[in-house]
């Protein structure tokens, strides 16, 4: 197992390299100059030369990666083009409110998937059709669309929770649940779907097998079984999906977190996108690259928990 771990690190290191330099690729790709939007469409082309040099734009393409990339190798990512913060503290400020909201939605998408899946799958008929609905649904509506309607709901109509805004947890535990409750219920729709359909595929192939059989032959009661063993042997392929949901759904955050005006990695990687601050987007694109390895990380883990065959490999 420690040899599978030491692998999967090895490996996240070329693949940060990878990364930064595709978003630096693609951002230099992307219509505008951050100085001309920095100094307005009224500025000289003087005056753009010289914040060109300032901010070290007019150095060849490689020549500004490798300087980003030294150091990135000593912990320093620059400093934003815009406001002059430094990148890491800036990073380091919103991060915890992405995490905490990626996490909210991969346990509820784990507790409420599984439960749809597993009571598909011992009752069906009516039930798992259901769950065949709801996976269409989950797939077809985008989240960003989905918070919208939240907002309308349960923030403009009932008001049940806030439109907007985030309180943190330290400040008011209630109010900071309450400011996560509709980001996460819409960033955690397709996680439920998800999991619930690969949850009740995974149940019936494990209640169809012969030793599922046996247990109920011998009289073993029904939520033994249920519980005990089928949820235990269809847990692998469940921890897979919630792998994969898990990293889209840091993509999902720069809409959900835009919608609910959240202060977090996504909504900071919109705007620096727009205001083209490739200090903060390569920033935001090595932490999300991080972010990914190590849920990667704790996917190997469970399985290594789940299944004896993998800690001995």
């Amino acid at each position: 197992m420690l040899k599978l771990l030491a692998h999967r690190i090895a490996l996240s290191i070329p693949l940060i390299l990878l990364v930064s330099v595709v978003v630096f690729a693609l951002e230099s790709l992307v219509p505008g100059d951050p100085a001309q939007t920095v100094l307005g469409q009224a500025a000289t082309p003087e005056s753009i030369a010289a914040l060109h040099q300032q901010m070290g734009l007019d150095q060849p393409w490689l020549e500004r990666y490798w300087n980003w990339l030294s150091g990135l190798l000593h912990g320093n990512l620059g400093t934003s083009l815009f406001t002059g913060d430094d990148v890491v503290s800036a990073l380091n400020t919103r991060l915890g409110i992405t995490v905490s909201l990626v996490l909210c939605c991969v346990v509820v998408s784990a507790v409420v998937g599984t439960a749809l899946g597993l009571f598909s799958a011992v009752r069906g008929g009516p039930a798992a059709r259901v769950v065949d609905v709801l996976s269409l649904a989950g797939l077809a509506l985008p989240n960003f669309w989905v918070a919208i309607v939240l907002v309308a709901l349960f923030a403009v109509k009932v008001r049940l929770f806030p439109a907007t805004g985030y309180v943190p947890f330290a400040e008011s535990p209630g109010q900071w649940a309450r400011s996560l409750v509709l980001p996460v219920v819409a960033l955690s729709l397709f996680g439920i779907t998800a999991v619930a359909k690969q949850a009740r595929d995974s149940a019936l192939d494990v209640l169809d097998t012969d030793y599922i059989r046996v247990l109920r032959g011998n009289g073993v009661a029904e939520s033994r079984i249920v519980f005990k063993h089928v949820l235990r042997n269809a847990a692998i392929p469940v921890v897979t999906v919630l792998g994969v949901v898990a990293v889209s759904m840091l993509s999902g955050t720069v809409f959900v977190e835009g919608v609910f005006v959240l202060p977090g990695l996504g909504s900071l990687a919109t705007q620096a996108t727009t205001d083209h601050d490739l200090p903060v987007i390569l920033g935001i694109g090595v932490y999300f690259t991080v972010v990914v390895i190590v849920i990667n990380l704790l996917v190997d883990l469970a399985y290594g928990v789940l299944n004896p065959k993998v800690r001995a490999s």
